[in-house]
Formats: structure tokens, C-alpha cells, sequence
């Protein structure tokens, strides 16, 4: 399917592989990657992280022209990652064994995918997080459309504040979005300004709900000065793939083969 937007690129990813795989791909992990991976008590939750890790660097360094192993992966301000020295920003999201990765090559990204039959508590997450016109959208719908409508709308705030950096601290009950005939950001508070946002359906495979928000800042990421220039990448263009990266698989030039 195509890109949601020019210079947006989208993956999904498998996060369930065999232990050699695994091993294999855990090769390209920073020593504070593996450090961190052998924190997770749960083998199953090691392993995703191992795997999602592992194909982020080759999402970045198919982008940027470098071996993954060399993509320079550091945590700015609120614990929000990018990549020292280049422009490309990128974001991840996943549920169960499903992993959605985003990069874009100028403003900021962030994205959220939610298994469509995740059970929620429709009322009280509605009332944290929703605003008064959503709520009441919300109440003239049946149980289980009011559920995905929910899940819908909050795939798309959740997206909205990984893009800032804000996480569960933004505004989301400020945050007005509509999301027919397509979603948008409808007002809030700055830096959730509507003419400065863009907001994406993105359909993958099986049944699962995705946003994709696009923040078309000008704001430099966290680990670069207002003064300081970045060196221009090979960025990205505008696809959608279903990413199915194979230890075996080599990388020359920024591609995969």
C-alpha cells in the first residue's frame, strides 16, 4: 500500500522468531542494548525487544546508508530516542507480537498501534482521556463499536504525544480529534496546534488499529543545538512495508538483499 504521506515510511514487523535468529540478530545490539535485554525476567519479553531493537537498526541504517550496528541510537529530552547527528526522526509502537516502526525525513513522527480486540474500560478511560464532544460520540454508539471507537481514538492521541516527547503527560483531554471521514487533530493546546499536524490511518495486517501523527516542526531533535547544523541523510521515501528482516539477510549500500 502506499506511504501515508511523501517522505513517510512505515513498517510492521514479525517479533516472533526461533533462539538462533534471535542470537543472530542480537549481534547488531549496542553493549547497552544487550545490557539492557538481559533486564526483562520474561524470555518472551527479552526476545521481542531483542528482535524489535534489531530491526529498528536496520530500519535507520537502510535510511541513513550505514551498517546497523552503527546507527547512534540516544534518549533526548523525557527519554524520547533519535539518532545523533541526523535528521531523520523515527518512532515505534507495539502490541503482542507486532511492531510498528515509523520514520520520517524532517519534523517528528510518532505512532500507536492497538490489537483490535484489546478490552478496555471504555467509560473510565473515557472519562481521563477523552474530551466532553468525544464522550458523547462515544455514548451513541454500541458496546463493542464504542470500544473501537475508543481504541481508534486513542491510537491517535497516543500517537500525538510520542511525537512530542510528552507521553502519558500531554494534554488528552484537550486534545479534540475526529477521526471520519479521516483522522485529524481538531484543536489543542500548544504544540498541539491542528495546522501544524497530520494524522494517518495506517491498515496492516490482521486486526489491528494504527496511527501514524506527523508533527511538521521545525524543532531540532533533542540531542542537537538550535546552532547546530545536521548532516543530511539519504532519508526515506514514502512506502509501506510488511518487514520481514532474516538473520542471513546482508546489507550493502542501505539496501536489503
Amino acid at each position: 500500500m502506499p506511504s501515508p504521506a511523501p517522505g513517510i515510511a512505515i513498517w510492521q514487523c514479525d517479533l516472533e522468531l526461533s533462539e538462533n535468529q534471535i542470537a543472530m540478530l542480537a549481534q547488531c545490539l549496542s553493549a547497552a542494548e544487550r545490557q539492557r535485554a538481559t533486564r526483562f525476567g520474561m524470555p518472551l519479553l527479552r526476545a521481542r525487544y531483542v528482535i524489535g531493537r534489531a530491526r529498528l537498526r536496520w530500519v535507520l541504517g537502510r535510511a541513513l546508508s550505514i551498517e546497523p550496528q552503527a546507527v547512534m541510537i540516544e534518549t533526548g529530552r523525557r527519554g524520547r530516542p533519535f539518532v545523533r547527528g541526523h535528521e531523520v526522526d523515527f518512532n515505534v509502537s507495539h502490541t503482542q507480537a507486532i511492531a510498528l516502526i515509523g520514520i520520517v525525513n524532517h519534523g517528528r513522527i510518532g505512532v500507536d498501534i492497538e490489537s483490535g480486540n484489546r478490552r478496555v474500560n471504555v467509560e473510565g478511560v473515557g472519562r481521563r482521556f477523552m474530551t466532553l464532544r468525544e464522550r458523547g460520540e462515544l455514548a451513541t454508539l454500541a458496546d463493542d463499536d464504542r470500544r473501537r471507537a475508543l481504541l481508534r481514538l486513542w491510537t491517535c492521541k497516543e500517537a500525538l504525544s510520542k511525537a512530542t516527547g510528552d507521553a502519558l503527560s500531554a494534554p488528552f483531554r484537550h486534545l479534540e480529534v475526529a477521526v471520519a471521514p479521516a483522522p485529524r487533530l481538531v484543536a489543542g493546546p500548544p504544540p498541539y496546534v491542528p495546522a501544524d499536524w497530520q494524522l494517518f490511518d495506517v491498515a496492516l495486517n490482521g486486526d489491528y488499529l494504527a496511527t501514524v501523527a506527523w508533527w511538521r516542526t521545525e524543532t531540532p531533535d533533542p540531542g542537537c543545538r538550535r546552532d547546530q547544523k545536521r548532516p543530511a541523510s539519504r532519508g526515506v521515501s514514502g512506502e509501506y512495508t510488511t518487514f520481514f528482516i532474516t538473520p542471513s539477510a546482508s546489507f550493502r549500500g542501505g539496501l536489503l538483499f
